[in-house]
């Protein structure tokens, strides 16, 4: 599936806090959020629709939004699409797996630095719900990335980082996951093959087809099924 979105709305560089929602600062990027009807909350709104009938209703409960390259809106696909899933009172969790260069936490700006991934995977023990942000809207809760490890390749292929996929998969609906650039790293494919699926980010005249179908081989031959591709425009 190919979708068509605005450049201003899907792009990863920090972004200023907009309305704020609770404790947390929410980002104009979040175009799901507004009543206003545009083409890009449109677009996303019906990529939500396509998740819900190819993925959900078939009982698949996670789904990592992958890209090739930088700068082609992975992680602005991926917040407003968990939001989007959180509107319709799908109970959503969306992880911030981008360990290299997280920006999760620039689009929902906690009032204070939290906890996340990093040190979920760090700890080897603990309740995973203790890394987790509640309730950040209704029915999306947040894991963040929790900073920049030194680390982040080797603490996503523990094995704890497979049981707490275990957990999302009994505890929430539908969990989403942001990755970093897949030409940079193989953090990604990690990401994939654990949750199962993925999605794939590209843009209009700056992602090489070779780099998706590359992308897409690599996936799959590590067992992850690439369930689409969503086409940015900038």
């Amino acid at each position: 599936m190919t979708l068509a979105l605005q450049r201003n709305t899907v792009d990863d560089s920090p972004i200023p806090p907009g309305a704020e929602q609770g404790e947390f600062a929410l980002s104009k990027a979040l175009v799901t959020l507004t009543s206003e009807v545009t083409a890009a909350a449109e677009a996303l709104r019906a990529l939500r629709t396509y998740v819900m009938a190819q993925h959900l209703e078939k009982g698949r409960r996670a789904l990592a939004i992958c890209a090739p390259t930088s700068g082609v809106g992975c992680s602005t696909v991926a917040a407003n699409l968990a939001v989007s899933l959180s509107q319709i009172g799908v109970k959503t969790l969306l992880i911030d797996a981008n360990l290299r260069h997280p920006v999760l936490d620039q689009l929902f700006v906690p009032p204070e630095p939290v906890e996340g991934l990093q040190q979920c995977l760090r700890s080897g023990a603990g309740h995973f719900g203790d890394y987790i942000e509640s309730d950040v809207l209704p029915d999306l809760s947040i894991m963040f990335a929790g900073g920049v490890p030194e680390n982040p390749q080797e603490l996503l292929a523990t094995g704890r980082f497979e049981e707490l996929m275990n957990f999302c998969l009994r505890d929430f609906q539908m969990t989403i996951l942001d990755t970093p650039p897949a030409n940079n790293c193989s953090d990604s494919r990690r990401v994939s093959t654990v949750a199962g699926y993925s999605l794939i980010v590209s843009r209009r005249n700056k992602t090489l087809v070779n780099d998706v179908k590359t992308l897409i081989s690599q996936l799959e031959n590590e067992r992850a099924r690439v369930v689409g591709t969503v086409l940015t425009e900038g």
